[in-house]
């Protein structure tokens, strides 16, 4: 007996996948299946189960469902609450959810996307002051031609203050 127990462990998800299409479960759960009978008498209530659920046809609702549960929910929304308190809560929900006439919801998403908008510009505001501008780096071969051009320049400067001394003289 407990050797079937061991063996059954796990055996759920494969009967649920031998149920719908037994021909790709492995050749090692089928033999399970068709030996041990307590996996063979879950196989088949589950069968007797899909069977039935195909049989059953819905009822066709009521075709004036709708219309009912539209004045029901009319008669709730217009039923007075016991007590001031109550009423006075309720005019309130009613004024949020219903509408008033200031439109306060249209309001309120402007006013949130500007505060949103004012914040973001902020953070970003911040956080490019704590940022340290990185100089770019240069190639070494870049830095060696600078070099050598201002080095150029200096050497043509002074062979030409040279030859107006010379000339000068």
């Amino acid at each position: 007996m407990k050797k079937t127990e061991t063996k059954c462990t796990g055996m759920d998800t494969k009967l649920a996948g031998m149920l719908l299409d037994p021909s790709p479960a492995p050749a090692k759960v089928q033999a399970h299946v068709a030996e041990c009978g307590q996996c063979q008498g879950e196989l088949d209530e589950l069968k007797a189960t899909i069977e039935l659920l195909g049989a059953w046809q819905a009822p066709e609702p009521n075709p004036y469902f709708l219309t009912r549960l539209g004045a029901r929910m009319r008669e709730e929304r217009e039923a007075a609450p016991a007590g001031w308190f109550a009423r006075r809560v309720a005019r309130l929900r009613a004024s949020i959810a219903y509408g008033s006439g200031l439109h306060v919801r249209p309001l309120a998403a402007m006013a949130l996307t500007v505060m949103l908008l004012l914040g973001g510009g902020t953070y970003l505001g911040i956080t490019d002051w704590m940022q340290v501008v990185q100089p770019t780096p240069q190639a070494a071969v870049v830095h060696d031609l600078q070099t050598l051009d201002n080095n150029a320049q200096v050497l043509d400067q002074m062979e030409t203050l040279s030859n107006n001394n010379e000339s000068g003289d």
